[in-house]
């Protein structure tokens, strides 16, 4: 019988940490600013999805003083295969600091092709360029 027990409750432990799994969000941004190395707060950011030729609104969020939107897909949505699209409005940030810069919004495309992962799009940025890439 004891056997048994153990059984049950590894198997209920699983279940329960696949569950948590499953409940995080699955998309998180992170911008930080390459000139200082700081993280840049109040960027609006907007996460689409490809529907056709179109792109459908899904969330939106606005970076915090970390420089992070820590749960920017819609709570209680399945994430699901396709083509994401994340987009910076940049220029709002640079005009509101009084700055000059060159690239008004920065759009993200990418693919997601596993559901049970995380996708973290992390944003470098400055007032003349920026690089992305996956993190995690």
């Amino acid at each position: 019988m004891r056997p048994l027990t153990l059984a049950v409750f590894l198997l209920s432990a699983s279940l329960a940490f696949t569950a948590a799994a499953r409940a995080a969000n699955p998309l998180s941004v992170h911008v930080l600013d390459l000139q200082t190395g700081e993280p840049t707060a109040g960027i609006a950011v907007t996460l689409e999805q490809r529907a056709g030729n179109d792109w459908r609104r899904l969330a939106t969020g606005t970076t915090d003083n970390e420089g992070r939107v820590r749960e920017l897909f819609p709570a209680g949505k399945l994430l699901t295969k396709g083509e994401y699209r994340i987009v910076f409005n940049t220029g709002d940030h640079y005009n509101g600091i009084g700055k000059p810069g060159f690239f008004p919004r920065v759009p993200v495309e990418f693919n997601v092709d596993d559901t049970t992962r995380h996708y973290h799009v992390p944003l470098l940025l400055s007032p003349f360029g920026y690089s992305t890439y996956r993190g995690n």
